[in-house]
């Protein structure tokens, strides 16, 4: 199959779509009022979804390549981090929620940063994809917020959802690190 130069840059500008979705985002979380959350929230929610869809793609045309394992993982770091700070400003979550799911990001980042030294690759472990899932899930409902009288807890339940996707930002961080060691001793 011959694949255009459209399709080779399609993963790429998919990923650097949540890239410039997330100032995008914070800017319509701005006034913080139901309707521009809810509008929020959608946006989110399709940012989030590209994510599957740039490494399909990327599969699907032959096109995976290092750059995008690389920017994938930081464009959702963009993402949601951009967010979790929006939603510290607004009072709708911890710090300790942040100052964790950051914590573990710039660790594991280094880790990979030492592991791509020593031509190590860590797969990904299930905790991990859990805690990105987990994330996807809450943050929307913590951004709409409590939708009284039709959802009045669900700003509760994202809360609550949001600190299981911490507990599993720990967990994972744990098993990537024995990930690399295991493999470093191997």
């Amino acid at each position: 199959m011959q694949v255009t130069e459209w399709q080779k840059n399609l993963p790429t500008r998919i990923t650097y779509s949540r890239i410039v979705m997330a100032p995008i985002i914070i800017a319509v979380m701005w006034p913080n009022t139901l309707h521009w959350n809810l509008l929020a929230a959608v946006l989110f929610i399709l940012s989030s979804i590209t994510d599957y869809y740039d490494g399909f793609f990327a599969r699907k045309y032959g096109v995976v390549s290092n750059f995008g394992k690389f920017m994938d993982p930081i464009a959702d770091k963009i993402l949601v981090t951009s967010i979790l700070a929006m939603l510290l400003s607004q009072g709708k979550i911890d710090a300790w929620m942040v100052i964790i799911i950051l914590g573990r990001d710039n660790f594991i980042g280094g880790i990979r940063s030492v592991a791509a030294v020593d031509q190590i690759v860590i797969d990904a472990k299930p905790a991990g994809k859990w805690k990105t899932a987990m994330q996807m899930v809450a943050i929307p409902l913590v951004i709409i917020g409590n939708w009284d009288p039709y959802l009045p807890y669900l700003d509760k339940i994202g809360y609550g959802v949001l600190w299981v996707s911490v507990i599993l930002s720990i967990t994972s961080g744990i098993e990537y690190y024995r990930g690399f060691l295991k493999n470093r001793k191997g």
